[in-house]
């Protein structure tokens, strides 16, 4: 079992202020793998006044991006070789398979790491502009002490969303990571100080609800960055609004797949597998809405539940396996719900259903729903879970209706034969990532956001730089 028993303050490991214990549970066997201290309001105090005195005091924002680009660079070092233990932390404490954590979980974060070392390199921090009166310069500052509060679904790779450019723009950061998955941080918190990255620049506390709201509310911090649910994101704007305080929100999803006429199946599904089913679900990314033409409608829906139904369940530490557990007893019980409702609604599970694959861990079986209709709450609703829904549609411009009618605006992929016409659809669709035969995998050199309520703002790419900079225009006579 992994247990530690101080927080990372500092730059150093402290004893937390109050006994609570984060109990790390495996979803594949129901037990206890990990300890951590459960971080209170009075360690978010600590932790903050770590980072302000880091910003205000310290050598970090006052070196220039280069330098900060050159430590981001060693920090990528440092992970590339412990990418196989970080790998294999989160498939334990989370469940995911093994090989998604080696392709994905692990993976994905060092390279925004280097895509952001390599960005702060020749990011322009000033630039000259004619004024009415005379010159101008936009210079560009750290937006200064940020809290990143991320969720347990990829942990280390929407820490590396905030925390890699917010390093690079010279802020400093208290990191909330999510209970659920606290143990990979402290790998990451090692790897900070081998780094040499200087004290009270990023703090790590794992802590719940209350304590994560109290780190939003402090008035030490600047700028909160937030992945997460919906519901908890537009709580925490509401606090950041009535403060003036900067947000940005990457929220939930309920992203459309359009097949059209001239899709060639066998390939579409192959990369649907990913695009619907990686994380075991657990995605906000996911497609999870399938629109089908009427003409082709019950030979799609056949597809998706062969490719469905193909998939290995079981022990996420198997590289066998497709799809594991999910994260805890209560996303359990909340998939089973959507089932149930899916099934109460009308729709009918061609494949899975209520039936659990296991006696013990979180496990639900994959399902898939024909016989859908847009308005049913199975396909509004973020299930995040492996549960599809084929829906049918008239024509292409119906298809792209039903994909534009939901609240969320996050993702979307469209699937045919003609790629240039698939960008025609693509252009149609308001999201913030879309993918023409492929899935938008968040590439770092791209914005990645949602319209409506998938969030505020903007993360990766210089897009995502900028979100950690205030922007300052110098005007002068002469």
């Amino acid at each position: 079992m992994l247990q530690h028993d101080k927080l990372f303050i500092g730059g150093d490991w402290v004893a937390p202020a109050g006994t609570g214990i984060i109990d790390v549970i495996s979803p594949h066997t129901e037990e206890i793998v990990g300890r951590v201290p459960d971080g209170t309001p009075a360690d978010m105090d600590r932790a903050v006044a770590a980072a302000r005195d880091a910003f205000d005091n310290g050598p970090w924002p006052r070196l220039s991006m280069a330098e900060r680009a050159a430590v981001v660079a060693r920090l990528a070092e440092i992970y590339a070789a412990r990418q196989g233990e970080i790998a294999d932390v989160i498939t334990l404490e989370m469940g995911c398979p093994i090989t998604f954590s080696q392709l994905a979980q692990a993976p994905q974060p060092l390279g925004m790491l280097q895509y952001f070392a390599e960005l702060g390199k020749t990011f322009a921090i000033e630039d000259e502009r004619p004024g009415m009166f005379g010159p101008v310069t936009v210079r560009r500052e750290p937006v200064g002490v940020v809290a990143a509060i991320v969720p347990w679904n990829v942990p280390q790779f929407v820490i590396m969303t905030k925390l890699a450019p917010a390093l690079i723009a010279g802020c400093t950061v208290v990191l909330k990571p999510a209970p659920e998955t606290p143990l990979d941080s402290y790998l990451l918190a090692e790897m900070i100080k081998e780094a040499g990255i200087p004290a009270g620049v990023v703090n790590i506390v794992a802590a719940g609800r209350e304590a994560g709201e109290h780190l939003v509310s402090h008035p030490g911090i600047d700028k909160v960055a937030f992945t997460g649910s919906t519901a908890a994101g537009r709580r925490i704007g509401a606090i950041c609004g009535e403060q003036l305080k900067r947000c940005s929100l990457e929220l939930g999803g309920k992203s459309a797949a359009i097949i059209l006429d001239d899709c060639d199946l066998p390939s579409a599904m192959g990369f649907l597998s990913i695009a619907s089913l990686m994380n075991n679900g657990q995605a906000c990314v996911a497609q999870t809405r399938i629109l089908a033409s009427r003409s082709r409608y019950d030979e799609v829906v056949q597809a998706v539940a062969d490719m469905v139904g193909g998939q290995p369940v079981g022990d996420p530490a198997d590289p066998a396996t497709g799809i594991g557990p999910l994260v805890a007893k209560r996303q359990q019980e909340r998939v089973e719900g959507y089932i149930k409702i899916g099934i109460d609604e009308g729709a009918k599970p061609v494949v899975g259903g209520l039936d659990r694959p296991f006696d013990r861990g979180w496990y639900v079986a994959p399902t898939v729903f024909a016989g859908a209709t847009n308005d049913m709450r199975i396909a509004r609703e973020e299930i995040f879970g492996p549960v599809l829904t084929v829906i049918p549609y008239d024509d292409e411009t119906d298809a792209i209706r039903i994909a534009n009618d939901s609240d969320y605006g996050l993702s979307g992929t469209v699937w045919t034969a003609d790629t240039a016409h698939g960008m025609d659809v693509a252009r149609q669709v308001r999201t913030g990532t879309y993918g023409v035969n492929m899935m938008n995998t968040m590439d770092p050199g791209t914005p990645f956001g949602g319209y409506k309520a998938s969030g505020l703002g903007r993360e990766l790419g210089p897009e995502g730089l900028s979100a950690y900079l205030e922007y300052k225009s110098i005007a002068r006579l002469g």
